[in-house]
């Protein structure tokens, strides 16, 4: 099985794309490097911005590009993106309906070690109360690139969270993708385990296990938590006797809130 950082299926997808629509601009708030951009901004410099270590300007600015007709999309670390600029990516690109893909790296615990301060396990809740926000959560490098190919081409806000780390292939490249809609990884009729992002990864190896043990446990891939995929959700519902939610996030506000709401 081989493994690919979700960070370098993003920064390969936008230099491809950027080179047939010239409206794409990659913002970064000097993250050029953790976000894998080094190459984009050296083949795209007349489609690159660095803004520095200011988060806010970075959405602010993406919003006034966006306003222009450009496609920018704006890459910087998930804890700083979902707090510190909470306030702009409120008013300038959710309220105001500007076409802004925010793009939140490293997020979850990624950064490990660097502690509380640069870890983001708040920003699904954060972003999915917005108006006029989506977000996804890739699970795969496969299907991240499908993803951004799709976003590149349409015109509304967006919060993406990746993580850090090579992620193992959950598809094959020529699994179905469609946008907003929820991805069955596994069959099964016990239980179902709804997870995001690079959870799917556990989620699917806990199904094997449970196999092994007798139990028939389907595995939802929801990257799309807003809009959350009712459709999906609700079939599980009816079709197996338990939901168990997986993500790398906080009780409160995220996908497994989600969740409970609807179901309830």
């Amino acid at each position: 099985m081989s493994k690919i950082a979700i960070k370098k299926v993003m920064a390969q997808v936008l230099l491809e794309e950027s080179a047939k629509v010239k409206d794409v601009v990659v913002l970064c708030s000097d993250s050029r490097g953790s976000g894998g951009l080094t190459d984009y901004a050296k083949e795209r410099p007349a489609q690159f911005i660095e803004v520095g270590i200011a988060e806010q300007n970075l959405v602010s600015m993406s919003a006034g590009l966006a306003a222009c007709g450009k496609k920018p999309f704006a890459v910087s670390p998930a804890s700083f993106l979902s707090t510190r600029s909470m306030e702009q990516v409120k008013v300038d690109v959710a309220y105001s309906r500007t076409n802004v893909k925010l793009i939140g790296i490293s997020g979850g615990v990624s950064y490990g070690a660097l502690g509380m301060t640069h870890h983001s396990p708040n920003d699904i809740a954060t972003m999915a109360s917005l108006p006029n926000m989506r977000v996804y959560l890739p699970s795969d490098g496969v299907q991240a690139a499908k993803l951004f190919r799709a976003l590149v081409h349409d015109n509304e806000a967006a919060y993406i969270r990746i993580g850090r780390n090579a992620v193992p292939d959950i598809y094959e490249e020529d699994a179905a993708f469609e946008l907003g809609k929820a991805s069955v990884v596994a069959e099964g009729n016990d239980v179902t385990l709804i997870a995001c992002g690079e959870m799917v990864a556990a989620a699917k190896e806990a199904a094997e296990i449970l196999k092994d043990k007798g139990v028939s446990a389907r595995v939802l891939d929801m990257y799309c938590v807003k809009p959350l995929d009712k459709e999906a959700v609700i079939k599980a519902a009816k079709e197996t006797k338990a939901i168990v939610t997986i993500e790398e996030h906080t009780l409160f506000g995220g996908m497994g809130s989600m969740v409970s709401q609807l179901v309830a």
